[in-house]
């Protein structure tokens, strides 16, 4: 950060690259301790990788979030003279003050998602969460935007246009010399676009700054980003679901946009003259509202397949969250494709959370398949994380999918062991999966854990998974492989959503085949990938949700 008189930057470090190194090898010498902070379905020894280099991690947060072995070692400050790049320890009085927190402020509020103390005063300005949480849901699904003058102060002044009350409202922070606040909201009735305003907060007035069509943020990956702000400059990442990211400034009093770095020109160009994408909505027959981005395929004198991912679908979609379903690639091939939003807000029941993707899925289906759009016999789909689940899910309660691939875990017993010295993670299971240890709550896990729902899942399942979560899944997966219906890849050093490149493309290129082997009949002639068709041939559907591969062949 800079400090105050322009002339210094300031940041911290933790625990020395050395010191990190000689703690993993005394652990790897003397033997690791298992304590809830050890990542059990992992490797134990420099089984991940951080800034490109094999490490030991382990669990910092009440979930799955992780860092180096020495992350809790506290941070030291160091000051950097601009003019001279000479270093020194920062003073105690030269370390910034802690941020501030919901526990910081005057108890009678109601504790704010997101505050950001303004640099130069006392006033911060707040998001606070709407009162009237839906029954059933985790939080509260909008929020409103207010500033408070003192924080030892609870008088507040509410932002009432209706752009900042009652909206999604994410990034947040004050523009430099001015009385206003810039703030980021997402709607989901367009498919999750984002919008950037401003709020002046002692005039009142609410101005629009940009109105996207996607993401405008600081980051395509890190949702919690914001843009890069100075007086009059807004710089972002903008991106669409078929247009690259790109970093563009944006004037925030007049809202012209102008592109500073578009690195990919030439792949936006491709897409729209291939695989161009438009966003789609359709009502279950619950009378739910839908949204999602579709990748039609060109005809080609009958109705293509159809391929789905189900999360989320902001900014440029390579691939669905994680990245590895090539949606463009799939439609370039002849596969249709489509990326569904899940609905809004976080539904606390695991039954209704996870079922309102085979809904959608099935609903979508229907849709498309009565215009003749896509072939409903031939339906793939795939996710990570909640997308995977979602896809397990919709395995077990639908024939409407032929073909899946998944990039993550379900829930299942070795998931529950693993993890089980955790009690924040205990917790977290029992509220938001209703689930105890497998022997507390059978029934549930019966319910929902694909290892106990075997005789209902008759695709066959591509799994390509990080090393750090694969055991996890074996209950499942490993009788799927024995009856042959699915086949099993692991990256080594991966985490949850993968980012080593070699790792990405082999992801991609395996899902394309996958797809077009099951949904198309079609197999590669690369000699390369004689043995992945080999095992696939072996592979079937199981009972009477199996499907004709050669039934495309047989049409042409």
């Amino acid at each position: 950060m800079l400090g105050k008189e322009g002339k210094t930057l300031l940041y911290s470090v933790g625990a020395t690259r050395d010191a990190v190194l000689a703690a993993e090898r005394s652990e790897y010498e003397q033997g690791v301790r298992i304590d809830e902070s050890v990542m059990l379905a992992g490797g134990l020894y420099r089984s991940g990788r951080i800034d490109g280099r094999p490490a030991t991690q382990r669990f910092l947060g009440d979930w799955f979030s992780t860092g180096p072995l020495l992350a809790r070692v506290p941070d030291r400050w160091k000051i950097v003279d601009v003019s001279t790049t000479a270093t020194r320890d920062a003073s105690a009085s030269e370390v910034p003050s802690v941020a501030p927190t919901a526990v910081d402020l005057p108890w009678i509020l109601p504790a704010p998602t997101k505050l950001v103390p303004h640099p130069r005063d006392t006033r911060t300005a707040l998001v606070l969460p709407a009162q009237d949480t839906e029954p059933g849901m985790l939080q509260p699904l909008t929020s409103t935007l207010a500033v408070l003058s003192d924080k030892r102060s609870p008088g507040l002044v509410r932002c009432i246009d209706a752009r900042c009350r009652h909206q999604t409202i994410g990034d947040l922070q004050w523009r430099a010399e001015s009385d206003e606040v810039l703030f980021t909201t997402t709607d989901y009735e367009r498919a999750r676009a984002q919008s950037i305003y401003r709020w002046n907060v002692v005039t009142g007035t609410v101005q629009a700054i940009v109105l996207s069509d996607g993401l405008v943020s600081g980051s395509q990956r890190h949702w919690d980003v914001p843009c890069a702000v100075s007086a009059s400059t807004l710089v972002c990442i903008a991106a669409e679901a078929d247009r690259p990211p790109r970093l563009e400034a944006i004037d925030i009093d007049s809202g012209a946009r102008r592109i500073l770095f578009e690195p990919n020109k030439g792949l936006e160009a491709d897409m729209a003259a291939t695989a161009p994408a438009r966003m789609i909505r359709w009502q279950d027959a619950q009378g739910r509202e839908f949204t999602g981005q579709f990748f039609e395929a060109k005809s080609s004198g009958h109705p293509p397949p159809l391929f789905v991912t189900f999360y989320t679908c902001q900014g440029f979609l390579r691939g669905g969250l994680g990245d590895e379903w090539p949606l463009a690639s799939l439609a370039e091939q002849g596969i249709s494709a489509l990326c569904i939003n899940a609905l809004p807000g976080f539904r606390l029941d695991y039954v209704d959370r996870h079922d309102q993707g085979r809904a959608a899925v099935e609903s979508v289906v229907a849709l498309l398949a009565a215009d003749g759009t896509v072939d409903p016999g031939r339906v793939g789909m795939g996710g990570l994380s909640f997308g995977s689940e979602v896809t397990l899910w919709t395995l077990m309660h639908s024939d409407v999918v032929k073909a899946a691939s998944v990039g993550s875990i379900s829930p299942t017993p070795s998931y529950y062991l693993l993890n089980s010295l955790r009690e924040a993670f205990r917790t977290n299971l029992r509220l938001m999966w209703q689930l105890g240890a497998p022997d507390e709550t059978p029934g549930r896990w019966r319910e929902i854990s694909p290892a106990f729902q075997l005789d209902r899942i008759r695709a066959p399942i591509l799994f390509q998974l990080p090393e750090q979560e694969y055991r996890m899944l074996l209950d499942y997966a490993l009788p799927m492989l024995r009856r042959n219906q699915g086949d099993l890849y692991v990256f080594p050093e991966e985490a949850h959503i993968k980012f080593q490149p070699r790792h990405k493309l082999a992801a991609y290129e395996r899902n394309l085949d996958w797809f077009r082997y099951w949904l198309q009949a079609y197999e590669d002639a690369d000699p390369a990938k004689a043995g992945q068709y080999r095992i696939w041939r072996q592979m079937h559907p199981q009972g009477s949700g199996s499907m004709d591969r050669g039934r495309i062949h047989e049409e042409n």
